[in-house]
């Protein structure tokens, strides 16, 4: 059986899918990931994935490109696969894929649907009220004749050695940037959570990526160690795997972190809900007020003027919640 799964938005994202991902693979002969060019880097590390095949569809990401026929006649030819999984967060509909599946071919199709779905869909399942994310793809897979072959936790392939990166020693990393500003703690409040770390003994990685260097300059100041820019996604897990504690907003750093089995200080703004997004699998402490104006607003760019549900956290607050994960470990 030749099966294909589909996640079309981000890196979190894909992460989030991958022990549905297992599942389907450990009953199928080959599994295809369908996901689109933000989401390719993480789909490359999750277990069980056998090809990946990337497209950009016109109704995801922040910056969708035009419809384009030739584009999606030549992603019809593509597909080859007899069963799929379209895996949607819970506010997308998932009938435009289900559409281009059902024209390259795809005999039985699943997937999570309030819409009437027609002749699309084979199994439109309802998923449960308030899931997380990863727990409404298992279940979904599990429904559609894939049951959970493991604990079903976020997994990702052995990350590469990177003490080149990060020296010898214990380390706790703090990732300040965020995939819209909305879900992102100030530059000036991770620069002071740097120093508070720093001053109570840790040492501190920050990382971001290569349109990021200004800022994890800023925030490492001369306190912390910048890996602004150097870590692909790959060295970015191995990074995060060795970490004591992970520090970061809503953002893909945060699953992955939980996908190496790290603990996330998460600094959570209520634009999308907590218990859809949360670090999944893995001790977490939440920051941030989750009961703002902002609140399940999927706001881009912070609605409330001074940020209010992340920036009435403290540098104080993040250091007390890295000491309860290291106190519980």
């Amino acid at each position: 059986m030749k099966a294909l799964v589909t996640r079309l938005d981000s890196f979190g994202d894909v992460l989030l899918a991958g022990p549905a991902v297992r599942a389907v693979a450990a009953r199928a002969d080959h599994v295809t990931l369908l996901c689109g060019s933000r989401g390719a880097p993480a789909a490359r590390l999750l277990p069980g994935v056998d090809e990946v095949l990337v497209w950009d569809a016109p109704w995801g990401g922040f910056r969708p490109p035009d419809v384009d026929r030739a584009d999606i006649d030549a992603l019809v030819d593509r597909i080859d696969a007899d069963t799929a999984l379209v895996l949607t967060s819970f506010h997308q509909s998932p009938l435009p894929t289900a559409l281009i599946l059902r024209l390259a071919g795809v005999a039985h199709i699943a997937a999570d649907s309030v819409d009437y779905p027609g002749s699309l869909l084979d199994l439109r399942h309802q998923r449960a009220p308030h899931a997380h994310e990863a727990e409404a793809a298992l279940d979904l897979a599990e429904a559609a004749g894939f049951p959970r072959p493991d604990d079903g936790r976020l997994r990702v392939r052995t990350p590469p050695p990177v003490g080149d990166l990060t020296g010898a020693g214990p380390y706790v990393v703090l990732h300040p940037g965020a995939s819209v500003p909305a879900r992102a703690w100030s530059a000036e409040r991770c620069a002071e959570a740097v120093g508070e770390l720093a001053a109570a003994g840790h040492r501190v990685l920050v990382t971001g990526g290569p349109d990021e260097r200004d800022l994890t300059a800023y925030v490492a100041g001369g306190h912390g160690i910048d890996l602004g820019g150097r870590t692909e996604a790959p060295e970015l897990s191995g990074v995060l795997a060795g970490a004591s504690v992970v520090v970061t907003g809503n953002t893909a750093p945060a699953h992955l972190a939980a996908a190496v089995g790290t603990p996330v200080v998460s600094l959570f703004a209520p634009v999308v809900p907590a218990e859809r997004w949360r670090p999944y699998g893995v001790p977490y402490v939440l920051l941030g007020d989750q009961d703002a104006p902002c609140a399940d607003s999927r706001a881009r760019d912070c609605p409330v003027p001074g940020h209010p549900c992340l920036n009435t956290v403290t540098a104080t607050d993040v250091a007390a919640a890295v000491e309860k994960l290291l106190g519980e470990a």
